[in-house]
């Protein structure tokens, strides 16, 4: 893989109507060592807690098994033989998608009973050429999984599901047999017609989106489309923070200015030494989105301007809890969040300089000084949105 680009991972989700927890379960892991990335969505059978049980299982087991190398077939086998099976139905009471994306751009994906994934190239479908192979042992014997192994191009898309999108609309006038995943295929390769450089983010809400219209806007199972895009990595840059000597404020202010990605700075103080050092027109703002946070202001030449600890402190809650179905407001660390989201390479400039009002200890304790939360920050953006982060102090 010689030309650079980066791994975007997303996956939208809608609960079967009437329950609080997903029976599909996605996760994602990072070999930062081996620069690789695993993804794994499962569905269990049913819906509510027991299937999101035994999803979680599976999907936990297979996430670990693909990071320790072992083959996709040994990992299909050990999965298979720890989950019971329906008696009634003879079927193993979850299902699993896994890719396996290395640092040469390899990518492996192994697939028992979910609908088969669509890997889109140059605007078509793209077959990686998919092995079948029977399982051995036990009763388990004659299971079969799927196995292909491609190295992608740039721009290429794979989009994995579960059966509420592949069987949306079953039994309605247009689909008596479901969507089917020709469907979905036809309709995402029309969807990156028109927008290209969509986002995996965005190109998965409207597939879900469309498999929750096709059965009536009440979801009659756990619905979950994945989604992964080979692209030109998309850069971002936060400040937050004055440097420790004032000789330094230049330095930080050319590294805004001549950054090519998009910018958000962080502290009052901060964004009034860019402002003196490239003359630039700060504007406050008096919406208050936020009760928790002061309001963004506005700064030419910044993409986004907000208060520094308080709103690194939200932010760092937010990532915490944030799923696929989190409800985005309108506040300074949700405007971030919606940038980091859209980003892939983010460097985060630390200014070293003690502000005197962190230290006084009639504060909140949750107001921990800046570098400290900042590096939780990273090492979630690292392992649970596998972002390329860069921390630089200054």
């Amino acid at each position: 893989m010689e030309e650079k680009f980066f791994i975007e991972v997303d996956c939208q989700q809608k609960n079967y109507e009437g329950e609080r927890i997903c029976g599909d379960v996605f996760l994602t892991g990072k070999v930062k060592e081996e620069n690789r990335i695993v993804v794994v969505l499962s569905d269990g059978m049913g819906h509510g807690v027991k299937a999101s049980v035994l999803a979680t299982l599976t999907a936990t087991m297979a996430l670990n098994f693909t990071k320790e190398h072992k083959k996709p077939e040994k990992t299909a086998e050990i999965i298979m033989k720890t989950l019971p099976e329906c008696s009634v139905r003879k079927m193993n009471y979850s299902t699993f998608t896994i890719i396996d994306v290395e640092f040469d751009g390899r990518t492996t994906i192994l697939e028992f009973d979910n609908p088969e994934c669509i890997i889109i190239r140059n605007n078509t479908l793209f077959n990686p050429d998919w092995k079948t192979i029977s399982l051995n042992g036990g009763s388990k014997t004659g299971k079969k999984i799927k196995l292909c192994t491609f190295y992608p191009q740039k721009g290429d898309r794979i989009i994995f599901c579960s059966d509420g999108i592949a069987q949306s609309g079953m039994g309605s006038a247009r689909f008596p047999f479901g969507w089917g995943n020709d469907n979905v295929g036809r309709y995402a390769i029309d969807v990156v017609k028109q927008n290209p450089k969509i986002s995996a983010r965005n190109l998965a809400t409207k597939i879900v989106s469309v498999a929750y219209r096709n059965d009536g806007f009440h979801a009659k199972d756990d619905t979950s489309c994945g989604t992964i895009y080979y692209r030109e990595p998309r850069e971002l840059l936060i400040c937050t923070g004055p440097p420790y000597e004032k000789k330094n404020d230049s330095i930080l202010a050319k590294i805004v200015k001549r950054y090519n990605g998009k910018k958000i700075i962080m502290g009052a103080t901060t964004g009034e030494i860019v402002a003196r050092e490239l003359n630039y027109e700060i504007k406050n703002e008096l919406e208050f989105n936020d009760p928790e946070l002061p309001p963004i202001s506005k700064m030419q030449g910044v993409d986004l301007f907000t208060e520094g600890i308080l709103t690194l402190n939200k932010l760092e809650k937010i990532l915490k809890s944030y799923t696929p179905n989190f409800p985005m407001g309108k506040g300074p660390a949700d405007e971030i969040l919606k940038l980091i989201l859209e980003s892939d390479e983010i460097q985060i400039i630390i200014g070293t300089r003690i502000n005197i009002a962190h230290q006084d200890p009639s504060l909140p304790i949750e107001l921990e000084i800046r570098r400290t939360v900042v590096k939780r920050i990273a090492k979630l953006l690292e392992e649970k949105f596998l972002k390329k982060v860069k921390v630089r102090y200054i």
